[in-house]
């Protein structure tokens, strides 16, 4: 048996012996990219007191891995397909555990902030390369159980960040959890070369670098806008690049459908069950990584659980992924994707209505419910989906496919975190300052507790800490009347602290719940729309092989 695998699959005669060993590789690789990104909401409150962080950094600490990642995912899925999937992937996995060591080593914000964006670049090669290499590697009988394997690997994947990076913290610092992406790095390379063969479009024309270009421009300043905006304010420089999203958008749009040899045939959105399906992937994203976003924080300041405590009890999501996996591999083949999806979004719509219970004295039995119906609802709708995505593509572009749905998640989870996190924010501060009415909190004190729930909770036990010590020096005054004085003083402390931390808590609670209630009716309108549009049929139909050599005509 060889050692590396060296027979391209489009010259194998019969689908390749070890494709499902190969499919854990893809998995393993589509694993850490997006734990990157999970795992760093559990390891950022050690990261902010470690580097002295404001908002405005770990705002572009998480996001300084999503711009790249989102804008140059079409462009390398292109550049994939011509030269070599399988060597996108391999190159990706070296740039990211890059990026990994450079974190690992940082020790300033912008020193991490560009260790995400190179880690963002290398996982903008895997993505795309992973699910090519999925749909080349599997014959289309196949490929559907295939994508739902991977598509249950990104859900559990949201899950076990929190938890492998809570592991890690509890006897190491935060850079551990840059680290500790390396060695995983390292064993998919060596795997990918044993067990994934080789792929690259049997024939693929000249690479459209000028739309190539265009895609990473507009999409990176939607991007851009869609964070900056809502967390900083629409400046000149979220306005800036709401206008540069635009242009580009119109400019790319219009390049693609005059080039011969377009990087994507924007003609394919008009076809309502591949615009459905990417609607539904973007609008479940935007659902999912909103509410992970305000979960993670719920759980560890409001309920006072460690890093780990809070990986561990995100499982129940994780787990609900595989069951809703299997359902979806039964359903899909009998009833269409276009129930199973359908189904899948009216479960994550009322996983977020059930979040709307969330008050000041909900514990962790709570959450239980709701995160194992948008579990549940992640493995039934994803796949089939993705499924449908994939196969729009004809072959010779199916790095391209993974592109557009890689894409599709990415803009829905940046919407997610950005609107959702947005609404949180101003809700929890809105409520703060009501609860906190009619005190005698100071107005730059106030300021400071609305600016987060970790904030909040820091100014109540700064409040804490000045009880302490006044009570400390009353009980060292000599004089009766002064002691007398200083000790009521830490008294009236004391219950300000514990009022501001009751009152944090609450705060939070009604933004989790507020927040969440708009969320359930973005992803319910958004659920009528994708019902609409996905064709009732039983599944997808492929590119047929006329349709890719008459796609392919072009490229001679």
């Amino acid at each position: 048996m060889r050692l590396v695998m060296t027979e391209p699959v489009e010259k194998m005669e019969r689908p390749y012996a070890r494709r499902w060993w190969a499919l854990l590789v893809l998995c393993l690789s589509l694993l850490i990219i997006v734990m990157a990104n999970t795992a760093l909401t559990v390891a950022a409150p050690d990261m902010t007191e470690d580097l002295g962080l404001s908002s405005a950094d770990l705002q572009w600490v998480i996001d300084g891995y999503t711009v790249p990642y989102a804008a140059l995912m079409l462009l390398f899925g292109a550049i994939g397909d011509k030269y070599s999937r399988r060597g996108a992937l391999l190159l990706g996995l070296g740039v990211f555990g890059g990026g990994a060591v450079l974190g690992y080593l940082a020790d300033s914000a912008t020193t991490v902030i560009a260790a995400r964006a190179v880690m963002g670049t290398g996982a903008a090669m895997i993505m795309p390369a992973t699910l090519s290499l999925l749909a080349a590697t599997f014959p289309r009988g196949e490929r559907a159980k295939a994508i739902t394997a991977w598509t249950a690997t990104s859900g559990v994947a949201i899950a076990a960040g929190p938890l492998v990076a809570g592991a890690l913290l509890e006897h190491h610092a935060w850079t551990s959890t840059f680290l500790i992406n390396v060695p995983i790095a390292a064993v998919a390379v060596v795997a990918a070369l044993v067990l994934v063969p080789p792929s690259r479009a049997a024939k693929h024309g000249r690479i459209d670098y000028v739309g190539g270009l265009l895609s990473v421009g507009w999409i990176g300043a939607l991007v851009y806008m869609i964070i900056e905006g809502p967390h900083f304010g629409w400046h000149a420089k979220a306005l800036a690049a709401a206008g540069v999203a635009a242009v580009g958008l119109v400019l790319f749009v219009v390049w693609e459908l005059r080039h011969p040899r377009p990087l994507v045939d924007v003609r394919r959105f008009t076809d309502r069950g591949f615009a459905g399906s990417n609607l539904a992937v973007a609008l479940f994203f935007l659902a999912v990584f909103g509410a992970f976003y305000y979960l993670t924080q719920h759980l560890q300041f409001v309920l006072g659980y460690s890093a780990l405590e809070t990986g561990l009890r995100m499982l129940p999501l994780a787990g609900a992924v595989f069951v809703g996996s299997a359902l979806t591999g039964f359903l899909t083949p009998r009833v269409g994707m276009k129930w199973t999806v359908t189904a899948g979004m009216v479960g994550g719509t009322a996983a977020l209505a059930l979040l709307t219970r969330i008050d000041a004295g909900s514990s962790y039995g709570d959450f239980v419910a709701p995160l194992m119906v948008l579990g549940l609802a992640i493995g039934l709708a994803l796949s089939p989906a993705t499924d449908a995505i994939m196969g729009a593509f004809p072959e010779s572009e199916l790095g391209v496919g993974g592109a557009v749905n890689d894409t599709s998640i990415e803009l829905g989870g940046s919407l997610g975190i950005a609107i959702l996190g947005s609404l949180l924010a101003t809700s929890y501060a809105d409520h703060l300052s009501d609860a906190t009415a009619g005190g005698k909190l100071p107005a730059s004190t106030l300021d400071g507790a609305q600016d987060s729930v970790g904030a909040g909770y820091t100014v109540a036990q700064g409040i804490g800490e000045k009880a302490q010590q006044v009570a400390a020096q009353a009980a060292q005054a000599t004089d009766p009347q002064q002691a007398a004085q200083l000790k009521a003083q830490a008294g009236q402390l004391a219950s300000g602290a514990r009022q501001m931390a009751d009152a944090v808590g609450s705060s939070f609670s009604d933004a989790v719940a507020h927040t969440s209630l708009i969320g359930a009716i973005v992803l319910g309108v958004g659920t009528v729309v994708v019902a609409v549009l996905l064709p009732g049929r039983k599944s997808a139909e492929p590119v047929s092989q006329a349709e890719e050599e008459k796609e392919l005509v072009g490229t001679r």
